[in-house]
């Protein structure tokens, strides 16, 4: 059964809210936020290394049609925008089963896998956080007498969650997306909603809001989704926590922004060696001992 979510009223949007777009996009997609880097940092430690390149801290970053990476979606830059609330809609059902794959065998539909972390607003993973999700089947059909697709799950204690199911179908008057509820331990419920991008119908879908765009990829015959949520949980950043923006005086090295690095590639930055761990190109910010996923000594 679903854990009682304390403490609060899922925040229903107003019509401001529901109008309310992101800057986010115009920002400059090169900028590196804290929660970028840990990410990064979390990858490196957790899991092994992508095979053939990649930046690790954006490994499930969506190509657009001219091949730019998506940014991550939200940003999140100490103390910056929380995830923005949406309307809960009338097809949620409470006690949900608690389950991280919303899909039996033969479950019709395009498979679909969405993935992510939930931080605070210092940018910090949350553990525990209660993940709440439901949404339509592929016929654009919600089940109100059981429980198919629907289910909950908590973060990991690197904060991340990962969702098996299918891309849901439409019906009429809204465009394709999946219903969330999440709360961290003893917070307030933030209650909102994932959308697609490349959809025809988020161009006439009222509810539409593109700061809640995931960033999603084709991957064999399904999806794989990406979505970071930042809820309104006040943090105070560690001092572990890798620097937000580069140093004013760089030190001297052989190390450069804009440069393509291969995997296996030898640097110094600082008067100290590193050796390139994943192939990418070099930006502001992404000094090597500030992303220990992309560098290592040596």
């Amino acid at each position: 059964m679903t854990p009682q979510m304390d403490n609060a009223t899922p925040h229903e949007p107003n019509a401001s809210d529901e109008a309310n777009t992101s800057d986010a996009a115009s920002a400059d997609p090169r900028r590196i936020s804290r929660k970028g880097l840990l990410k990064a940092a979390i990858v490196a430690s957790a899991a092994p290394l992508l095979a053939g390149g990649g930046v690790a801290l954006a490994r499930d970053a969506a190509s657009s049609g001219g091949g730019a990476l998506l940014a991550p979606t939200p940003q999140c830059d100490d103390g910056d925008d929380t995830t923005p609330p949406q309307m809960e809609g009338p097809y949620f059902k409470p006690n949900s089963p608690r389950r991280t794959s919303l899909v039996a065998s033969g479950t019709p539909g395009v498979p679909l896998t969405v993935s992510g972390y939930v931080f605070g607003r210092a940018c910090r993973p949350i553990s525990g956080a209660l993940l709440d999700f439901w949404q339509a089947d592929t016929n654009g059909s919600y089940d109100m007498a059981q429980y198919a697709f629907r289910g909950h799950q908590f973060t990991g204690a690197d904060g991340a969650f990962s969702l098996t199911t299918i891309v849901p179908g439409l019906y009429p008057g809204r465009t394709r997306h999946i219903h969330v509820k999440a709360q961290a331990p003893g917070g307030r419920i933030l209650t909102t909603q994932l959308y697609f991008p490349n959809e025809p119908r988020n161009n006439t879908d009222a509810l539409f809001d593109p700061e809640l765009l995931m960033n999603v990829r084709s991957v064999g015959n399904g999806r794989q989704g990406t979505f970071d949520f930042v809820l309104d949980v006040a943090q105070t950043p560690g001092p572990s926590d890798p620097p937000t923006q580069p140093p004013t005086d760089p030190p001297g090295g052989t190390w450069a922004p804009g440069t393509s690095y291969r995997a296996g590639d030898r640097v110094t930055y600082g008067g100290v060696a590193y050796r390139c761990r994943q192939a990418h190109q070099a930006m502001t910010g992404w000094e090597p001992p500030n992303v220990p996923a992309l560098w290592e000594r040596g």
